[in-house]
């Protein structure tokens, strides 16, 4: 800031009018504040150029005379410039010693330091040493800011937690709030509203923000809100709320808004992208995730303070750059943590990486999952994570809806909090940190005994209670399809022997045959190891080999996804009148008709690439059948059953690759 001291000898000082010429230069190429003091001098005079500085300058323009050439002509355009300088600066709203304080300087200068200080307390905020991808994510945001429309603006900045709504918001603070005629930024809106009069507390800073820091007396929320009212009206203000979680945190600061002067611009930052969506001037602007090379970059400079990566370093960082997915927030911790570390701390690091998340990051994730409304959502969370990451979403709503979930609402519910996404295939979406974090909240629930715990999604967990036929009476569903990545990180199967065992087992090519042979390293349980688990409903298996009665299999299973299903037909007692969904891809299936019962619930089944498959059951006993794949079936199965003419709930027939049909 620049405060000018205009007396009425200032134009005779050729050094002043290039110093003020230099002011008003930075005043219009950068965020720099200029206070005019017209000490004893008429602002008029000093735009028209009368009085003592029509003498003055009549004095500089005499000079032009007696200069010759070139620098005559300098020395008139040096005048003209100087001209136009006090021109504006006259211009400019400041203080004057007449009208101010009654010509008693002493008060005089306490005015001038009451107003220097107040356009000066406005804090810039700090979003951290490296803004790698903050400005091109603000852009939009930016540019609705400049937008200089009569309508009020309210925007909320939307996205999943650590992707950097904060720092965003921070930066489009920083950038425009010298624009405004009263600017805030109420920080941690959510923790500090829960808090013993912490809605009083957000609204006291706003106040107080917003009248350069003068306070005010409020004592409870509904006096907040017309002390707010009386301090924002007539005003163009920017206010920023940061985590807003509930409607009623925005209410009780700003009211419903409609009273705000136009031109004033509302930002928040939340979870919950539907939030303001009941507001008709309301624009929402999802932050979307880091690029590879972005987060390369932002890694590199916490962890090496460079833009790239040390040479002996380079693999290791791009592993853990592809671990954070993305996501500002982990690139940050596990950059900064990893400064200064030998390459083997980073390669154990990794490693522990894929046991146990970092606490840091789940702590910052875990804040979406805690703020969701209702334990059903908590719960249905957890099930996806576990379940149903890449499954079709109307396939998943089918399932979990007659597991009595409110399974339509929930995962919109789970959308609008940056917990799930749908891809344009319809397959849903869930950051593979905030899966971790929904894995690791089940595993809490009975950290040391896996048969305690609501779901087992882990493959050795499941293995471990299901061989030692460990109490699991609260297990709701148990995942065993083994993924490729933990196939190939198992040490058993770590020689090149055992890997093109895996290729003959399909576990590589799903153009492999699906049947295993004899002598394969199949695991093998008991059925009585399921016996103890009265509460299962999803059970996912892979390659598993089960010999023992059903008689006492679990009753109340409603989706059963058995990879390599390596019986001929299924067996007696086989569980399958709660099935809402059954699939058995690459099974060994010859006649699924066996002994089958009527399957009232069923509406999912899938035999894909079962290339034994012969023939599968009459449709009477199947009378809600929604989708049948039969995708590749190609051996023996010649034609379907008649009656799958009155299948009127039929939507899905998929017989690709079954030439003989």
């Amino acid at each position: 800031m620049s405060i000018v001291i205009l007396s009425k000898n200032y134009a005779s000082s050729s050094w002043c009018l290039d110093e003020l010429v230099m002011i008003l230069k930075c005043k219009s190429t950068s965020e720099h504040e200029v206070l005019p003091v017209f000490y004893d001098v008429d602002p008029s005079l000093l735009r028209k150029q009368l009085g003592s500085f029509e003498e003055v300058f009549a004095r500089h323009e005499g000079k032009i005379e007696s200069e010759s050439g070139e620098r005559g002509k300098e020395w008139m355009s040096k005048v003209e410039e100087w001209r136009a300088a006090l021109r504006e600066v006259a211009d400019l709203a400041g203080m004057n010693l007449q009208n101010r304080a009654d010509g008693h300087e002493s008060r005089f200068i306490n005015k001038i330091i009451k107003v220097v200080g107040d356009k000066l307390s406005r804090t810039i905020m700090d979003i951290g040493p490296y803004a790698i991808g903050i400005r091109s994510r603000a852009r939009e945001i930016q540019f609705w800011l400049e937008d200089e429309s009569a309508d009020v603006g309210v925007a909320a900045i939307c996205g999943m937690g650590g992707i950097g709504k904060t720092t965003i918001a921070k930066f489009i603070y920083n950038l425009n709030f010298s624009r405004f005629e009263g600017s805030s930024f109420l920080a941690n809106v959510r923790e500090i509203s829960k808090q013993q009069d912490g809605l009083l507390c957000l609204q006291r800073q706003l106040v107080s923000d917003i009248l350069k820091g003068r306070k005010e007396k409020i004592s409870n929320v509904d006096e907040g809100i017309v002390k707010i009212k009386d301090a924002l009206h007539f005003k163009r203000v920017l206010v920023i709320l940061d985590d807003v979680d509930e409607l009623d945190e925005l209410y009780a600061v700003l009211g419903m808004c409609d009273w705000l002067f136009s031109g004033s611009k509302i930002i928040i930052t939340t979870w919950h992208e539907r939030l303001l969506r009941p507001h008709e001037v309301c624009k929402v602007y999802k932050i979307e995730k880091l690029d590879y090379d972005e987060s390369l970059e932002l890694f590199s400079l916490h962890a090496f303070g460079q833009s790239h990566p040390v040479d002996d370093f380079a693999d290791t960082s791009k592993l853990v750059v592809e671990h954070c997915e993305g996501l500002p927030l982990a690139i940050k911790v596990l950059g900064s943590s990893l400064s200064g570390q030998s390459i083997g701390v980073w390669r154990s690091q990794l490693e522990k990486l894929k046991a146990i998340p970092d606490s840091k990051i789940l702590a910052k994730l875990k804040i979406s999952y805690d703020s969701l409304q209702d334990e059903h959502d908590r719960s249905l969370f957890l099930h996806l994570a576990c379940f149903f990451v890449g499954s079709d979403k109307d396939f998943t709503i089918t399932i979990m809806d007659e597991c009595e979930f409110y399974t339509v609402v929930g995962i919109q519910n789970l959308i609008d909090r940056g917990l799930v996404t749908v891809d344009g295939y319809n397959k849903l979406v869930i950051h593979h940190l905030l899966q971790e974090m929904g894995r690791e909240i089940v595993c809490q629930e009975s950290p040391n005994e896996p048969g305690e715990r609501s779901r087992l999604c882990n493959h050795k967990d499941s293995l471990n209670v299901l061989r030692h036929n460990t109490s699991a009476r609260t297990v709701f569903g148990v995942n065993r399809k083994r993924s490729l990545e933990e196939f190939l990180d198992d040490s058993l199967l770590s020689n090149v022997w055992n890997s093109l065992k895996r290729y003959r087992l399909g576990i590589l090519s799903q153009n492999s045959v699906g049947n295993p042979p004899a002598d394969s390293n199949e695991i093998t349980l008991e059925t009585n190891a399921f016996a103890k688990m009265e509460n299962l409903k999803l059970l996912k298996l892979g390659h598993v080999q089960i010999s023992g009665s059903y008689e006492n299999f679990p009753k109340k299973i409603r989706w059963l996804y058995w990879h390599g299903f390596p019986f001929e037909s299924t067996p007696r007692y086989f569980p399958l009148e709660a099935l809402v969904a059954l699939e058995m891809p690459y099974s060994s299936l010859k006649h699924f008709s066996a002994g089958i019962k009527f399957l009232e619930l069923l509406k999912i089944l899938n035999l894909s690439h079962s290339h034994s498959l012969a023939r599968i059951p009459d449709f009477i006993v199947l009378p809600n059948l929604e989708k049948l794949i039969l995708e590749d079936c190609i051996s023996n199965l010649r034609k379907l059953p008649r009656s799958v003419g009155m299948l009127k709930s039929l939507e899905t027939l998929d017989i690709s690759g079954c030439s003989n049909l």
